[in-house]
């Protein structure tokens, strides 16, 4: 049998997409901002080429700052390897092989990082 207190009000023609959770519209959503889950305290820095034709990027991954501190470090490790990236669910995706350049800027923050893969 199904629920009534389930569900309800998905998309409004005056107010775009509504959040399940508080039932309001996305951009006025109440509800408490997901956070992701806390690592074990090891930065990893690996390569990846999964779905990028064959083009490289390196991937940082268990960086403890939240979202807008993370976007502001990202963009200072891809000023210091002189490429371009994104982050993208709090790993930082830089161009390019730079594990080389990346791993001890990271450790000068005093974070213990592995190069991980390959």
């Amino acid at each position: 049998m199904k629920k009534r207190n389930e569900g309800g009000l998905v998309f409004s023609t005056e107010h775009g997409r509504m959040c399940p959770g508080c039932h309001n519209p996305v951009a006025e959503c109440s509800c408490s901002a997901p956070e992701r889950p806390k690592g074990d305290g090891v930065v990893r820095v690996s390569r990846e080429t999964k779905g990028r034709k064959g083009k490289g990027v390196t991937l940082v991954t268990g960086i403890p700052m939240d979202d807008k501190e993370l976007k502001a470090y990202a963009k200072v490790l891809k000023a210091k390897c002189g490429t371009g990236g994104t982050v993208k669910d709090g790993v930082v995706e830089i161009q390019g092989d730079q594990r080389d350049i990346l791993v001890p800027l990271l450790q000068q923050k005093g974070w213990t990082v592995k190069r991980s893969g390959g």
